[in-house]
């Protein structure tokens, strides 16, 4: 049997320490005399008790190092037991959200995908509206420590190319776990605040730029307003940008930087792949907007770029109505989303690095048919990639792309009209965002939907978020034999 003792007590003291996060939408609430401060009061005792009753009770088992088989279940526990315990304020707190509402929410917001099921999100109190932000931000955050420190580990579709990443490649200046974990904290809070303090010398008030900073650098996407972002425009969609971009670039490149390495960022391929699919896909939006539609380059330049830097980093934001863009762009949003940032990042989907690897190991292929006595091994970024490298990455596409159909028929099976399906099915397994089609309301959300698509959108978001097979592992009978 697994000794799962260590794994509960991380949880425990994830939970707990989610209690403690919950004192702040609870003081906002109380200094603007809004009764809803009962509820976090309520959820964040809860949590309180829960988490540390789990912590000690497992106390006695948490020495020493974890097996695989744990990191498996810590990885998947985590993101169950998070979104079940953030749901808390919003099931006490928030008028007409049922149960499955709220958990959806929550796993919406822990996931960073974005999609909501409330309908009249201006009119939700401060601190409900600030948690939503806060469940994003400790997601986002999470996720990047997932994909840097376990992930490797565990070899989830080809991340063991990075194994010694984030410990070779920076050498004796972060040589252990802990270390990388603190300055990963440390870079994700000052790019936090950088944006916060930016949105506010724009013109936004406090409270929409802190809010919008937690779900912006963390590429979540959820917003204050029913409009989203369509609330701003101008300067504050091109700072959007940019530090929706920073978001999707491997953190560890800025641990780099701010150990005066300023050469890996530039050189990863990722970052120059990512940066230039952004580029071509803008360009190729405003052309056809400004051909077809007769709009300004200027104003063509601006909403394309934040829409689909939004999309492909998979925050989700929308500054205007994106169903009436046309099938060209839609179809482009549709395949940017499918690709999604870096690794490392707070970003979703496939990830640019998988595509690298996939066309890289297509070139080889074309090669050696040309010539086939010749050896052509298959590198990326100066490194051979091992067999097992790239059968993962193939492992991982079909999976994604099976997991993704049979997710969009379920949905279907659900009374949703094809479109719907189809995007519910993507904006859930890509963590991406949006939703587009009859049965969606005019703000976005997907309150309408039958609780069953929303038990099949939360399920794609958990698997999606954490790359599919660290999650279909545990249903393996192998996994839990020793």
């Amino acid at each position: 049997m697994i000794d799962v003792r260590p794994v509960t007590y991380v949880i425990g003291l994830l939970v707990a320490t989610m209690g403690v996060f919950m004192l702040f939408p609870l003081a906002l609430d109380h200094a603007a005399g809004d009764p809803n401060w009962g509820a976090f009061l309520q959820a964040s005792i809860l949590c309180l008790v829960a988490g540390g009753a789990m912590a000690l009770a497992s106390a006695n088992g948490a020495g020493g190092s974890m097996s695989l088989q744990q990191i498996f279940l810590l990885t998947t526990g985590v993101w169950v037991a998070m979104p079940a315990f953030g749901a808390l304020p919003l099931i006490l707190g928030v008028p007409g959200l049922s149960v499955t509402d709220a958990l959806f929410e929550a796993v919406s917001g822990m996931t960073t995908t974005g999609t909501t099921v409330i309908v009249g999100i201006d009119a939700l109190p401060m601190g409900a509206n600030l948690w939503r932000g806060i469940l994003q931000w400790l997601g986002g955050l999470g996720i990047v420590i997932v994909a840097l420190l376990f992930l490797p580990v565990m070899k989830v579709g080809g991340m063991q190319f990075f194994r010694s990443e984030g410990f070779d490649t920076l050498g004796k200046v972060l040589p252990r776990a802990l270390d990388i974990s603190s300055a990963l904290i440390q870079i994700y809070v000052w790019l936090t605040v950088a944006c916060a303090m930016t949105y506010f010398a724009l013109g936004m008030s406090g409270f929409d730029a802190v809010m919008h900073a937690l779900t912006t650098v963390s590429t979540g996407g959820m917003s204050s307003y029913d409009a989203s972002f369509g609330m701003f425009q101008g300067p504050l969609e091109y700072a959007a940008v940019a530090f929706m971009i920073l978001g999707s670039l491997p953190f560890i490149r800025f641990v780099q930087l701010a150990q005066g390495m300023f050469v890996p960022i530039w050189r990863d391929p990722q970052v120059r792949a990512y940066l230039r699919w952004n580029l071509y896909a803008i360009l190729v939006v405003v052309l056809y907007e400004v051909a077809t539609h007769g709009m300004s380059v200027g104003v063509a330049l601006r909403e394309s770029a934040f829409n689909i830097v939004s999309t492909f980093s998979g925050t989700g934001y929308s500054s205007v109505d994106l169903s009436g863009w046309g099938p060209f762009p839609f179809v482009i949003l549709i395949v940017v989303g499918l690709i999604g940032g870096c690794t490392s990042s707070t970003g979703c989907s496939v990830k640019v690095f998988r595509y690298l690897i996939l066309f890289e190991a297509i070139k080889v292929q074309i090669k050696r048919l040309h010539n086939p006595s010749s050896v052509n091994p298959l590198r990326y970024d100066g490194r051979t990639v091992g067999a097992d490298v790239l059968d993962s990455v193939i492992v991982f596409f079909t999976l994604f792309m099976l997991t993704f159909g049979l997710l969009a028929v379920g949905l279907s099976l659900t009374g949703l009209e094809f479109k719907t399906a189809v995007t519910a099915a993507w904006t859930s397994i890509a963590n991406v965002g949006p939703v587009f089609g009859r049965e969606v309301g005019p703000t976005g959300a997907v309150h309408g939907f039958p609780d069953s698509a929303k038990w099949m959108m939360m399920a794609g978001m958990l698997v999606g978020r954490l790359e599919l097979l660290s999650v279909y592992v545990l249903f393996m009978r192998r996994f839990w034999q020793n």
